[in-house]
C-alpha cells in the first residue's frame, strides 16, 4: 500500500477506513540501474496425490502493485496450481479495511494486513479471530521523512514542529517513536512546544511535504519516499537527492512494528481439510517470494499485469525495496521473529493501541514450518541487500 490504510473501530463493531509494509536502516540509494539478486531456485513439486483441490481469495491490502509480487508470481510460475488451488486476488482500496473483510465469516479466507492493526482488530471485536500464519515483511518500511535544511537529525527535534500522519493506524510507529522522547500531540491546542507537537493529517502522498507545510512527512520507503525523489526541485531544476533528506527510519528507534503478513480466520482454519489448504498456500506464496528476490523485473511485469497503475520506474523502486523487507529472512522466509512479535506487542500497548497481551493463539509459525519442508532452495536470503535503482520523473 502503498497506501496505508487502517480503521477506527466502535465498541460494537468494527468500522474503518483502510491499510497498507522493514526497511534499511540508511536512506536507500537512488542511482544506477539494476536490483542485486541473491541466488536461488525455488521447487515447483506437483501437489500430492491427496492434496484436493480448493479454491481461496487473498485479500490485498491495496490495489495492485509490487507490494504483493510475491502472491502474483506464486499465480504466474504455477506454483499454486502445482499446489491444485485457484488463487481469486481481491484489490483493496480506500474503503476497503482488509482486516475487516478478513474477519468476516464470508470473508476472503487469507488476508494481508499490519500486526498491530490485527491486534486492535481482535481486541475490539469477537467477531475478529484472524492468526497471523506467515511473517513475510521481516522489518518495517515507515520512515518519517524531514529537509535536511531543518536540521531535524533525530525525532526529539520534531518538539514544536508539524508532524505529518495518515492515520487510520498507520500512524502508530510515529507517534509511539515521539511517545519515547516524552513528545505527544496537542501543539495546535496551545501546548508546550518543548513537550509537543502539531499532528497533521497527511494524504496519503508527498505533496505537503514537498510544499513545505509540514516539518515531517510520514512515508513507505517503498512508496513515498521515491516520490519525494521522483519530484524536481524548483530551485536546481533536477530531481531531489538522498542528500536533501533527513530520513528517520523507526527501526533504528526500536519501535518499529510488524507490517504485512498473511492471516486466516482461526475457525476457519481449524475447520475440515482447512489447516493443509494454508500449508500449501503458505508454500506457493512463499516460492513467489523466492522468485521475486531472484527476478525483479519480472515482478514488476506481474504488478503491472495484474492491474498496477503505477508507472514502471516506480514500481521498479518498489520491487527492490520490498525485497528488502522481506530479505534477508534469519529464521526462514515467512517464519515470524519472537523477539518482534513481543515489541510490536509491547509498544502497541505503550501507546494504547491495545490493552493487554493478545492471546496465545494470535499467531502460529506451525503452518509456515511445515510449508518450507516443501520448499528447495535458498529460504533465508542472507546475503540479500537491496540494489540500487535508477530514480525516474514522477516515477514513469
Amino acid at each position: 500500500m502503498d497506501r496505508k490504510r487502517g480503521f477506527a473501530l466502535t465498541a460494537a463493531a468494527m468500522m474503518v477506513v483502510a491499510a497498507c509494509s522493514p526497511a534499511a536502516s540508511t536512506a536507500p540509494a537512488s542511482v544506477a540501474p539494476g536490483a542485486n539478486a541473491s541466488t536461488g531456485t525455488t521447487s515447483q513439486a506437483p501437489a500430492s496425490a491427496s492434496a484436493a483441490a480448493a479454491s481461496v481469495r487473498l485479500q490485498l491490502q491495496w490495489y495492485p502493485q509490487a507490494q504483493f509480487s510475491g502472491y502474483f508470481a506464486a499465480d504466474k510460475q504455477g506454483y499454486y496450481k502445482a499446489e491444485n488451488l485457484t488463487v481469486t486476488m481481491v484489490p483493496g482500496g480506500a474503503d476497503v479495511v482488509p482486516q475487516v473483510e478478513g474477519s468476516k465469516s464470508n470473508g476472503p479466507e487469507f488476508t494481508i494486513s499490519w500486526v498491530p492493526k490485527v491486534l486492535e482488530a481482535r481486541e475490539a471485536s469477537p467477531a475478529s479471530d484472524l492468526v497471523d500464519i506467515a511473517q513475510v515483511f521481516q522489518r518495517s518500511g515507515t520512515l518519517s521523512v524531514t529537509w535536511k535544511a531543518d536540521a531535524i537529525s533525530d525525532p526529539c527535534k520534531l518538539a514544536g514542529k508539524k508532524v505529518g500522519t495518515w492515520g487510520f493506524g498507520n500512524e502508530f510507529e510515529v507517534t509511539a517513536g515521539l511517545l519515547t522522547c516524552g513528545l505527544t500531540p496537542g501543539l495546535e491546542n496551545n501546548g508546550d512546544p518543548k513537550k509537543q507537537y502539531q499532528q497533521v493529517t497527511q494524504a496519503f502522498d508527498m505533496k505537503a511535504f514537498l510544499a513545505h507545510e509540514i516539518s515531517a512527512a510520514e512515508a513507505m520507503i517503498y512508496n513515498e519516499y521515491a516520490q519525494v525523489l521522483e519530484a524536481t526541485n524548483p530551485e536546481t531544476g533536477q530531481l531531489y537527492q538522498p542528500s536533501d533528506l533527513k530520513v528517520i527510519n523507526w527501526n533504528d528507534y526500536h519501535v518499529a512494528m510488524l507490517q504485512d503478513a498473511l492471516f486466516v480466520r482461526k475457525s476457519w482454519l481449524d475447520t475440515g481439510a482447512n489447516r493443509d489448504i494454508a500449508v500449501r498456500f503458505v508454500r506457493a506464496s512463499l516460492k513467489g517470494w523466492m522468485y521475486c528476490r531472484d527476478h525483479q523485473d519480472d515482478c514488476v511485469q506481474y504488478a503491472k499485469d495484474a492491474g498496477s497503475q503505477l508507472g514502471t520506474g516506480h514500481q521498479k523502486w518498489m520491487m527492490n525495496q520490498i525485497n528488502g523487507l522481506v530479505w534477508p529472512s534469519p529464521l526462514g522466509v515467512g517464519v515470524l521473529d519472537p523477539t518482534l512479535w513481543a515489541q510490536t506487542v509491547q509498544i502497541a500497548k505503550n501507546a494504547k493501541i491495545i490493552k493487554a497481551d493478545p492471546s496465545a493463539d494470535a499467531f502460529t509459525t506451525d503452518i509456515v514450518t511445515e510449508a518450507l519442508k516443501g520448499i528447495t532452495g535458498d529460504t533465508f536470503g542472507k546475503d540479500f541487500k537491496p540494489g540500487t535503482v535508477q530514480v525516474t520523473p514522477n516515477g514513469n
